[in-house]
C-alpha cells in the first residue's frame, strides 16, 4: 500500500472501519436475516416483475402531472425497482417517493446524482465544493465530513444510493464532462479523496457509487452526445485508470457505474461501448477485481450508447454484458418485453437474473427498505440548509484555496499604511463579494476603464493591484477561459503594477496565462461562491493561512501539487458562529434585541458585530440615520461613539508611551505637565487618574459661560458663523470658536476643585489633561498622533476625528438636534460640548467610527496588543491598564479601561469573566472584550437623534442583554 493510502487510514481511524468485506451488500451483523428478507421477496415475484427490478427510471420532480403519472404507471404495471430523481424541488420528491413508495409492490431504490449535494439537481437545497475544490485540500477527514453531510442530506430526502464520487483521474485539461467533477489528475491524491467521500457518506447510510468505469478522465469529448475513446494500454489503465476502483473496493464501495466509452486495449469489438462489453463488465470488473456490489450502467439514453443500438436491445445488451441495474432506459415496456422473451428463450437463464434482481434486493435491504417509512416533509428545506452546513462549506473552502506564486512574500498582504490599493475585475460573474471583503481591510478603490489606456493611467497611483477573475459559480461545465482581450490587459495591468491575480475558476484557467514572471502573488479560489470569495480575500490579508494543493497541472509553471503556505498575522477574518463554538439560533436573540431598537424608537438605526477566537461571526445593521428612513444604516457608515474614545484613542496611545517607559502608573500630573506641579493636581498618579479614583470633579459644562445670557446663543464674543482671524476652530457647521478657547478650558480645570477626602466619580477631565501632554510629546495633534501609531496600519480607515474631512455626510449617522448649544442638527460633528468647543477633537469624545473597526481594535487588545502582522505594545503593559487597583474601595475600573461590576448593577450582563474590559458611550454606543471566551461586541447607535433626552435604550438594557444573548450563544 503506498504512504499516501497509509496516512489517510491514520487520518481516519478515530472514525473510519477499515473493512476487508467481500460483498459490501450484506449487512453485517444481520446476513441472517437480510437474505431470508431476500429469498422471500425474489420467490414472491413473477417472471415480469423480477425484470422489472433492474430497471432504474429517471423523474424531474418539476415535470408535468401526466409525466409523472406515466412513470408511476411502470411502478405499477412494470414494477421497475428504482426511480432516479433529477431537477426539481425536495418537497416535491419527498411527496413524489412517498406516492410511489406506497404504490409499488417492493419498495423502490431511491437514487440521484448529487456528487456536490442535492444542489446539483434540486433548488432549495445545499451546494458543497466541487470535486476539484476538495482535491485540492489536504486533510482527507474534511473530505469525509463532506460525504457524510451529502449523504445525510440524500437520507433525509429519502434518497438511498448518490451516484458519487467520481473518480475519475482528469489527466486532460480539455475534458468537457469531467473537469471540476474529478478530485483531479493525482492518482493517489484521487484514490485518498474518493475513499474518504466514500466512506463519509456510506456512514450516513447511502450507498455510494463510484465513476465512470473504467475511467473518463481523459478524454476529450462528451459521452452524452457522442461514444468517447480510451486509447491507452491495459497496462496503463490497470495502474492508473482502474487504482482507485481497487482502493475503494477494498474499502466496501456499495456500487459502480459503467461508462459509455471505447476502450480498445479492454475490448476487441471497433467502437464498442464499454457499457456493453462483456470482457469490461463482467471479465474485469466483476471477475479480475472481484467486485460484488452493485453494477450500475450509464444512462442508456446517452448518445455514447443509444447510438450503438435501438431502445431495449441496447438494455438486453447492457444485461448480458453482466450489468445489474439498467440505468434510464429509453423504452422501459419494451426492454422488459425484449428481455422476458430472451429468458424464455434461454439464451438469459434464472441464474443470470436471480444473481442481479438478489443483488438488487440486497441493496434494499441494507439501505432499509425492508422497513419503509414515509419521507417527513415537515422542516424538509431547513434540514437541508443548516448552520452546521454552511459552517463546513466554509472550512472546506478554506482548506481549499491555493496560492502558486509568491514573489517577495507579497501574500498575505501586511504593510497597508500609506498603500494605496486597487481592485480590477474580469470574466463575466459577480466579483463584488471578493472587493467587499478586500474593503474589511483597507481601502480598496474598484478601478474601471472603457478602454486599456486609460485603465493603465488611473491605476498609475497605486501600490498594489488585485484582480479577480470571477466565472459563473452554477455548474462545474461552466466556461472557465480568459478571453484574448481579457490577456493582454490582464498581462499590461501586471507589467506596469504589482498584482495580485485570483482566478475564482477551475485552476485549468491559467493555462491561458503564456508567461507569469511580472505577476507577484497568485491565487486560486476555484469556485466563485460568495463564501470562496470572501475566505479568499481573507487568506490574502492573512486573516486565514494558506493551506490548499493544486490538483491539476496549470501550465508549466505550476505543476500538480504546487503548493505555497501562509501563515496568520493576526486579523479579524469572518465566517459562521459554528465554526467558532457558537449557536447561531440562539444569536437569533441578538437580532430580535437589535430590531427592537428600531422599532420601539430608542434609536433610528445601529450596527451590531459579535466575533469570537479572532473571527466575526454576526455583523448586522438595522434601521436608517434618521427617523424618516431615507438612508438605511450600511456597514461602512460612522457613528459618533462618545466616550468610546477614550479606549479607542487615548488609552492605546498611553499604553504605547507606558511600553516605551515614557511614564509609569505612579507618574504624577506634576511630573507630565509642569504647569501641574504647583497644582492641587500636582500629586496624583496616574494609576488614579484614569481609574476615575482622583477626586476632579464629573463634569464642567464649559459651553454654557460662551452663552449669550439674554438669548442663550453662542455668543459672538467666542463664536462666529464662518472661520475668520481668531475664529478657526470649527464646532459644528456654521459656528466656529475663538483660537484661544482649548486654552482657556485647560486652565478651567487646571484650576478646579479636587474633591477630599478623594472618592470614585467618573470623570472626563483626565482625558482633556492627557491630551495635552500626548500631543507635547509627539508635537503633533491628537487626531494625526492616532492615525499615524494605530488606525493606517490597522487598517481602521472609518475611524477618526473630523470625519468630515473624508467622508460624505450620507455615510455619517446624525448624532442629534442640539437646543441648548449648537442651535442646529448635528451632522458629523461631535456631540459633546467640550470636545466641539476645543475643534472637534479631545481625549474623551470625538472620534466617529463603525463596528468593523471597531472590533479590529478591541481584537488587537485581546491578542494583547498585535494584529496584522504587528505589534503595537506589550502584553504586560496592556495588563497595567486592564486591572483594578482599586476594588477594595468599591472601584470598578480599571486604568482607561471599564470593567464588569463589582455588585449587582453595572456596565455588563453580569455574564462576563473579570479579565473584560470596554466602554460605553452617551450617544448609545458600547463595545466590550472578554480574554477569556475571546467574544468581541460592538454596538453602535445614535439614540441621541433627534432628541438626548431619549433614554430608552438606556432604561431597556438593551446593550447589555445583547451581551446576555451572545455568551447565551456559546455552544459549550
Amino acid at each position: 500500500m503506498n504512504r499516501y493510502l497509509i496516512l489517510l487510514l491514520i487520518a481516519l481511524s478515530n472514525t473510519l472501519v477499515y473493512s476487508q468485506q467481500l460483498n459490501p451488500l450484506k449487512v453485517i451483523g444481520d446476513v441472517e436475516n437480510q437474505q431470508k428478507w431476500v429469498d422471500s421477496v425474489y420467490n414472491s415475484l413473477s417472471l415480469e416483475e423480477k425484470v422489472g427490478q433492474l430497471f432504474m427510471v429517471d423523474l424531474f420532480s418539476s415535470e408535468s402531472k401526466a409525466k409523472i403519472e406515466s412513470i408511476k404507471k411502470l411502478v405499477t404495471d412494470y414494477h421497475i425497482g428504482g426511480i432516479i430523481f433529477s431537477k426539481g424541488g425536495p418537497g416535491r420528491q419527498a411527496r413524489i417517493t412517498n406516492d410511489f413508495q406506497s404504490a409499488a409492490k417492493v419498495p423502490l431504490l431511491i437514487a440521484m446524482d448529487a456528487e456536490w449535494g442535492l444542489a446539483m439537481r434540486l433548488d432549495s437545497t445545499f451546494a458543497f465544493p466541487w470535486n476539484m475544490t476538495l482535491g485540492a485540500i489536504e486533510d482527507p477527514q474534511l473530505i469525509f465530513k463532506a460525504g457524510k453531510r451529502i449523504g445525510e442530506h440524500n437520507k433525509r430526502l429519502g434518497v438511498h444510493i448518490n451516484f458519487a464520487p467520481v473518480v475519475d483521474i482528469n489527466t486532460n485539461p480539455n475534458n468537457p464532462i469531467i473537469g471540476n467533477r474529478s478530485f483531479g489528475e493525482d492518482r493517489d491524491n484521487v484514490t485518498i479523496k474518493s475513499i474518504a467521500f466514500m466512506q463519509g457518506m456510506q456512514s450516513a447510510g447511502v450507498l455510494a457509487n463510484a465513476k465512470h468505469f473504467p475511467g473518463h478522465g481523459d478524454t476529450d469529448s462528451d459521452s452524452h452526445k457522442t461514444l468517447p475513446s480510451i486509447s491507452f494500454s491495459k497496462q496503463r489503465i490497470d495502474s492508473i485508470e482502474l487504482y482507485p476502483y481497487k482502493e475503494l473496493f477494498k474499502r466496501g464501495l456499495a456500487s459502480v457505474m459503467v461508462a459509455h466509452l471505447n476502450v480498445p486495449s479492454l475490448e476487441p469489438r471497433q467502437n464498442y461501448p464499454s457499457v456493453l462489453s462483456r470482457p469490461i463488465v463482467t471479465d474485469l470488473l466483476k471477475r479480475d477485481l472481484g467486485f460484488q456490489g452493485l453494477i450500475f450502467t450509464d444512462a442508456l439514453n446517452m448518445k455514447g450508447v443509444s447510438n450503438f443500438t435501438s431502445p431495449g436491445e441496447v438494455d438486453l445488451a447492457a444485461f448480458k454484458a453482466g450489468n445489474d441495474v439498467l440505468l434510464i432506459s429509453e423504452n422501459v415496456p419494451r426492454a422488459v418485453s425484449i428481455i422476458v422473451e430472451n429468458y424464455q428463450k434461454g439464451t438469459i437463464t434464472e441464474e443470470r437474473l436471480e444473481h442481479s434482481v438478489k443483488k438488487i434486493l440486497m441493496a434494499k435491504y441494507k439501505v432499509g427498505l425492508y422497513n419503509f417509512k414515509p419521507v417527513e416533509t415537515t422542516f424538509l428545506v431547513d434540514e437541508l440548509n443548516t448552520a452546521q452546513d454552511h459552517q463546513l462549506y466554509e472550512e472546506l473552502i478554506e482548506n481549499a484555496v491555493t496560492i502558486v506564486k509568491n514573489s517577495r512574500n507579497i501574500l498575505p498582504v501586511k504593510d497597508i499604511e500609506n498603500k494605496k490599493f486597487a481592485y480590477v475585475n474580469f470574466g463575466d460573474a459577480d466579483g463584488e463579494p471578493y472587493l467587499k471583503q478586500l474593503r474589511k481591510y483597507t481601502k480598496v478603490d474598484w478601478v474601471k476603464a472603457a478602454t486599456l489606456d486609460e485603465l493603465i493611467h488611473r491605476l498609475e497611483d497605486y501600490e498594489t493591484v488585485f484582480i479577480g477573475f470571477h466565472k459563473s459559480n452554477e455548474t462545474p461545465w461552466k466556461s472557465y477561459k480568459m478571453s484574448q482581450k481579457e490577456l493582454v490587459w490582464i498581462y499590461e495591468i501586471a507589467r506596469t503594477n504589482k498584482v495580485i491575480l485570483n482566478i475564482f475558476t477551475r485552476p485549468y484557467a491559467l493555462l491561458d496565462l503564456k508567461t507569469t514572471a511580472n505577476f507577484e502573488g497568485i491565487v486560486v479560489s476555484y469556485q466563485n461562491s460568495q463564501v470562496a470569495q470572501e475566505v479568499s480575500a481573507q487568506i490574502v490579508f492573512g486573516a486565514r493561512a494558506a493551506k490548499g494543493k493544486l490538483p491539476v497541472t496549470s501550465g508549466e509553471a505550476f505543476p500538480v501539487n504546487t503548493q505555497i503556505k501562509t501563515n496568520i498575522l493576526g486579523r479579524l477574518s469572518y465566517g459562521t458562529p459554528e465554526s467558532v463554538g457558537m449557536n447561531s439560533e440562539r444569536l437569533k436573540k441578538v437580532d430580535e434585541l437589535a430590531q427592537r431598537v428600531v422599532s420601539e424608537k430608542m434609536a433610528p438605526g445601529a450596527q451590531v458585530i459579535v466575533a469570537r477566537h479572532g473571527k466575526v461571526i454576526f455583523e448586522k445593521n438595522y434601521g436608517y440615520h434618521t427617523y424618516d428612513k431615507k438612508t438605511k444604516v450600511e456597514s461602512n457608515h460612522l457613528y459618533d461613539v462618545a466616550s468610546l474614545t477614550k479606549i479607542l484613542a487615548s488609552v492605546p496611545i498611553l499604553i504605547k508611551l507606558a511600553d516605551q517607559d515614557v511614564f509609569s502608573l505612579e507618574t504624577t500630573l506634576g511630573d507630565l505637565l509642569p504647569e501641574y506641579k504647583f497644582s492641587n493636581k500636582s500629586y496624583i498618579p496616574l494609576k488614579e487618574l484614569l481609574s476615575h479614583y482622583a477626586g476632579l470633579k464629573s463634569w464642567i459644562p464649559f459651553y454654557k459661560n460662551t452663552l449669550d445670557s439674554i438669548t442663550k446663543k453662542p455668543s459672538n464674543k467666542y463664536y462666529r458663523s464662518r472661520p475668520e482671524p481668531g475664529f478657526s476652530a470649527i464646532v459644528t457647521e456654521r459656528l466656529y470658536a475663538r483660537d484661544d478657547m482649548e486654552d482657556s478650558i485647560q486652565k478651567i480645570i487646571l484650576e478646579s476643585e479636587v474633591s477630599s477626602p478623594v472618592k470614585y466619580l467618573y470623570s472626563d477631565l483626565p482625558y482633556y489633561i492627557l491630551k495635552k501632554f500626548i500631543e507635547n510629546h509627539y508635537q503633533k495633534p491628537l487626531e494625526l498622533i492616532v492615525q499615524e501609531e494605530f488606525y493606517n496600519s490597522l487598517g481602521a480607515n472609518y475611524t477618526g476625528y473630523l470625519p468630515l474631512k473624508k467622508f460624505t455626510p450620507d455615510q455619517i449617522t446624525p448624532t442629534e438636534i442640539d437646543y441648548d448649544f449648537r442651535m442646529q442638527k448635528v451632522h458629523g460633528f461631535v456631540h459633546d460640548q467640550g470636545a466641539a468647543m476645543m475643534g472637534g477633537v479631545n481625549g474623551h469624545a470625538g472620534i466617529f467610527s463603525n463596528a468593523n473597526d471597531i472590533a479590529k481594535i478591541m481584537q488587537m487588545y485581546i491578542q494583547r496588543g498585535f494584529y496584522g502582522g504587528k505589534r503595537y505594545f506589550s502584553p504586560e503593559s496592556l495588563e497595567l491598564f486592564n486591572t483594578c487597583y482599586f476594588c477594595e474601595e468599591d472601584v470598578r475600573r480599571g486604568v482607561g479601561f471599564d470593567k464588569p461590576q463589582l455588585g449587582e448593577v453595572g456596565p455588563t450582563c453580569g455574564c462576563v469573566s473579570m479579565t473584560s474590559f470596554g466602554h460605553s458611550g452617551f450617544t448609545g454606543t458600547y463595545t466590550w472584550a472578554d480574554p477569556e471566551t475571546e467574544i468581541v461586541y460592538v454596538f453602535l447607535s445614535n439614540r441621541t437623534y433627534p432628541d438626548v433626552n431619549n433614554r430608552s435604550l438606556i432604561r431597556s438594557n438593551i446593550r447589555t442583554d445583547t451581551q446576555q444573548a451572545i455568551n447565551d450563544a456559546i455552544d459549550y
